[in-house]
């Protein structure tokens, strides 16, 4: 597995990580996992050098950790980095344009996640923790930014980082002029490009590490849907994939088919798209399976794309905002 640098914490973990949100389950996540097979697709991971794990305690509510915390006692020689989320505590994704910071981060709910989340996975310390959402106009406030630099104090996590809410990701500059963000996790794929505009350029010069998320938009540059695709009610997707996103999106995939080069999978490219940044630290596919696991990690090391693809590839960039069924 080929290594980068996760900016000024100085780690090197692959550059393919493993995403946890579809093989943790539970309420507001996909369906279709399975606490059976997911050892296995982690041992498959570990065994083919997958080395940075994100997770989150809302992933099965604990589940997800508790999995690695596993992981970790059966393979005590791994060498694996662990990211972690705290949940907000009013548990809206994202903010309401009315919460607080104390509606969503109080300093006691930082700590005692923090306490979750150090038992779930069975360590004395957090390589990363981040908050699963973000409003900049906190920033200021003293009461996560005194939580943070205590926890750092007390040596229960290694870095702080920020999961950016979808489709806004300048919604941290004012959270990195703090000096307390050592990474930002966010979506960053062929169609969400923005993140390249002005994330990415600040990230380089202030060496903070960049974790792309979703690099398949929810499933959907995997080229597996159709303009028929349903999914069950509780799935989040059954929400995103609605009938206001599910048939342009079908449409843009279609548009992208012809841009495949002989040889490689739709999702192979997305994967190969994303890593040719060099902002990027890691990218965190979703792999519930070992064959998701096999395909995603054998992606490192590829050659770089042709500086054409990548111009055409640009050409697909879809900007969006915020609605309703994308949260």
């Amino acid at each position: 597995m080929k290594q980068r640098t996760m900016g000024r914490l100085g780690w090197q973990v692959g550059e393919v990580g493993y995403g946890m949100w579809g093989i943790g389950g539970g309420p507001g996540g996909f369906t279709g996992w399975n606490y059976d097979v997911a050892p296995t697709a982690l041992d498959l991971a570990v065994d083919l050098d997958c080395t940075f794990f994100d997770t989150a305690w809302v992933y099965g509510r604990g589940t997800s950790e508790c999995l690695l915390g596993e992981l970790r006692r059966r393979r005590p020689d791994a060498d694996m980095r662990i990211a972690t989320k705290i949940p907000p505590l009013n548990r809206e994704w994202p903010p309401r344009p009315q919460d607080t910071l104390e509606d969503v981060f109080p300093a006691a709910h930082i700590l005692d996640y923090t306490k979750r989340s150090l038992d779930n996975l069975g360590v004395a310390k957090i390589d990363l923790l981040q908050f699963h959402v973000w409003e900049d106009r906190w920033a200021a406030e003293p009461g996560w930014q005194d939580a943070v630099a205590r926890l750092k104090e007390d040596g229960l996590i290694d870095g702080f980082g920020i999961s950016v809410n979808r489709w806004e990701p300048e919604n941290c500059f004012a959270a990195l002029d703090t000096g307390l963000i050592d990474a930002i996790q966010v979506i960053y794929n062929v169609f969400d490009q923005a993140p390249e505009d002005e994330l990415f350029p600040r990230a380089l010069e202030e060496d903070i590490a960049i974790i792309a998320r979703v690099p398949f938009d929810e499933g959907s540059l995997t080229g597996t849907l159709t303009a028929e695709t349903a999914f069950p009610a509780e799935d989040w997707r059954a929400v995103y994939f609605g009938p206001e996103n599910l048939p342009p999106t079908v449409a843009r995939v279609e548009a992208l088919r012809a841009l495949i080069p002989d040889g490689i999978t739709l999702p192979e490219l997305a994967l190969r798209f994303i890593l040719h940044h060099p902002a990027v630290s890691a990218v965190i596919p979703g792999m519930r399976r070992p064959e998701h696991v096999r395909a995603n990690l054998q992606v490192s090391g590829a050659d770089p794309l042709p500086p054409e693809l990548l111009d055409a590839l640009r050409a697909h960039r879809w900007d969006r905002t915020p609605t309703p069924w994308s949260m």
